[in-house]
């Protein structure tokens, strides 16, 4: 098998406020702005205050290439949970350092978007952002072992509450 040739993603926008620690958990009720580069016309934003959630791919830029782990392990280091293959993360040490979130629209600006439950921080370069469509969600039952809700018992609690 041979690796596929890269590809260049330029940043469309960027996260400005919000959360400026990186944190496991209490990742809610935090409020930050996706304010898009100025090279892209306001009118490029038009109709997106009709939605209330936002999807939003972003790099997890505060992390280097040295973090990527190609083997399983336990999430978050706890031997309770079992290991797990890099693709079955949802974190930094994944070769592309990428995530999507599906943050709260609160307002529109301009080329601002106020925006609440962001999990990523001040700083972060999003490559592409769209309404969230219901119906391109998932189709029928999800299903996970119990672990991710273990471990994410807290991750949408009040960035306050810590």
């Amino acid at each position: 098998m041979t690796a596929e040739k890269p590809i260049e993603i330029t940043p469309i926008a960027t996260v400005v406020g919000g959360h400026t620690d990186v944190l496991d958990d209490y990742q809610g009720g935090t409020e930050a702005i996706i304010r898009l580069h100025h090279t892209y016309p306001v009118e490029t934003l038009q109709g997106i205050e009709d939605f209330s959630h936002l999807t939003v791919t972003w790099h997890f830029h505060l992390a280097h290439r040295e973090d990527v782990q190609l083997h399983a392990r336990s999430p978050r280091g706890n031997s309770r949970w079992p290991a797990t293959g890099t693709f079955v993360h949802r974190n930094h040490r994944r070769p592309g350092q990428l995530a999507i979130s599906y943050p709260r629209l609160l307002s529109v600006d301009g080329r601002d978007l106020l925006v609440t439950d962001l999990d990523a921080v001040d700083g972060t370069p999003v490559f592409d952002l769209a309404p969230y469509f219901e119906e391109m969600g998932p189709r029928g039952p999800v299903r996970q072992p119990a672990w991710p809700g273990e471990m994410l018992a807290h991750y949408w609690a009040d960035a306050n509450s810590r």
